[in-house]
């Protein structure tokens, strides 16, 4: 028998979230941000990706009756991407089941399920998986790479064949297929989200030292990795490292791609600890020191409800 894909439809919940125009993120993505969360468990907690939630004052959820209900802002890991949320009154959603993201495998049938407002159910394959590095100083050892693209896959539930929940969807992303490039979705796997589930649910937040963080905007060309951008009143801004610098060396390791990068920087030591970066300005070798951060302490934190 298939899977019973409009049951776990009602598991996917459209989110919507308002972020003050002052916070941090909000130049970046936004101060409304609408997306999709899942029900996880049967208190109604719902999983959503990160960056759809982090520093909203009010998070919305919709009912499967269609109702808004007003939800709080529980929890964010920036290592992961995931965020929870959870609703303020009974959403009436079934929970879907936590998989196991490591038994899929490229040519994997899933399914990509949005809010049903969005989209229908859709079908998919898994096309890789792979390390994936985001030019913000993020990191995932094997994403989940699927087509075809769903058009609303942000905190979209994936399905394996057995009905249960193997990733989250993040992004839209291009992939190269027999020549041919097509829009593809990156998912995070779900199992990156069983060792912190508990220290999140009561904590906020995940027990292990934060990471130093730059503020740099980063791609990889050619063996090379450039700055395509810093973050303004951010770490790499106030230590003058510029759009177009080539950062060459960190802690006097050579680095010539992003995962070379991020692992060096968070190899030298927790956030607070100073990053020593070579960076190459034109013709110029600049050798800077970046006092680098905890991103999470500039963030607006969720007011208690």
């Amino acid at each position: 028998m298939g899977l019973d894909l409009e049951t776990l439809n009602r598991s996917v919940t459209k989110l919507r979230a308002d972020i003050p125009e002052d916070a941090f993120t909000a130049g970046i993505l936004g101060s409304q941000r609408i997306g999709n969360g899942v029900v996880i468990d049967s208190a109604g907690l719902v999983l959503t990706i990160g960056y759809l939630m982090t520093e909203a004052t009010d998070v919305w959820l919709t009912s499967d009756a269609g109702k808004e209900i007003a939800a709080h802002p529980l929890a964010y890991d920036q290592v992961t991407g995931f965020g929870l949320v959870l609703p303020l009154q009974k959403l009436d959603a079934p929970p879907v089941s936590l998989g196991s993201s490591a038994e899929l495998r490229a040519g994997s049938e899933v399914h990509v399920l949005s809010a049903k407002d969005f989209a229908p159910p859709q079908t998919a394959r898994v096309l890789a998986r792979r390390e994936f590095a985001g030019a913000w100083e993020y990191l995932l050892e094997e994403a989940i790479f699927t087509a075809p693209a769903h058009p609303h896959w942000s905190g979209a539930a994936l399905i394996d064949d057995r009905g249960t929940l193997v990733g989250l969807g993040s992004l839209l992303v291009r992939e190269v297929i027999g020549g041919e490039e097509i829009n593809a979705n990156m998912f995070v796997p779900i199992d990156l989200l069983k060792p912190i589930l508990q220290s999140l649910m009561s904590t906020g937040r995940v027990n292990r030292q934060p990471r130093p963080w730059l503020g740099v905007y980063a791609v990889e060309l050619a063996g090379k990795v450039y700055v395509t951008g810093v973050v303004e009143g951010g770490p790499a801004q106030s230590a003058d490292i510029r759009e177009g610098d080539v950062i060459s060396e960190v802690a006097h390791q050579e680095v010539g791609t992003l995962p070379d990068f991020y692992r060096r920087v968070w190899a030298v030591g927790p956030a607070g600890t100073g990053v020593p970066l070579t960076t190459m300005r034109g013709a110029t070798q600049l050798h800077l020191n970046v006092r680098s951060v905890d991103r999470g302490e500039l963030l607006k934190r969720p007011q208690a409800h």
